[in-house]
């Protein structure tokens, strides 16, 4: 399976972990980001948010960890892309390009599921036959 193919045929909690995955990747990409900036103001001025901006990503990360274990969990992604999702998240824009990998997957999975829905529909709603094929009651 490729990195970027999507699995067909998501369950509705798959999908549901998907989007908490990517609703958080990137709030964590930002915090990440300020963290640097605040580090970087840390050592040339007298500015100093590091310890409020490092828990706050702290906590986001801890986050996007957990719920990175659970749609992986949930999807059984193979190693390859449920490292990369993991990888994204330590580098400083990471969270962006994991945020629209996201997206593509969970709009799969809502494709999907529609679909999985409509066939259902569809299914049901036809007469029943007979063992010679012709409608019963005709």
């Amino acid at each position: 399976m490729a990195i970027l193919e999507t699995p067909n045929g998501l369950p509705p909690k798959a999908v549901s972990a998907v989007r908490r995955l990517r609703l958080t990747s990137v709030p964590e990409g930002v915090s990440f980001l300020l963290l640097l900036v605040c580090s970087v103001l840390k050592r040339t001025t007298d500015f100093n948010a590091v310890p409020v901006m490092g828990a706050v990503h702290g906590i986001l990360f801890i986050f996007y960890v957990i719920f990175w274990a659970d749609a992986w969990n949930r999807i059984k992604w193979p190693f390859g892309r449920a490292a990369l999702y993991f990888v994204l998240s330590v580098l400083p824009t990471g969270g962006f390009f994991a945020d629209k990998m996201l997206r593509e997957e969970e709009k799969a999975g809502i494709i999907a599921a529609r679909a999985r829905k409509e066939q259902a529909g569809t299914v049901g709603t036809g007469q029943s036959t007979g063992t010679t094929g012709k409608a019963v009651g005709s």
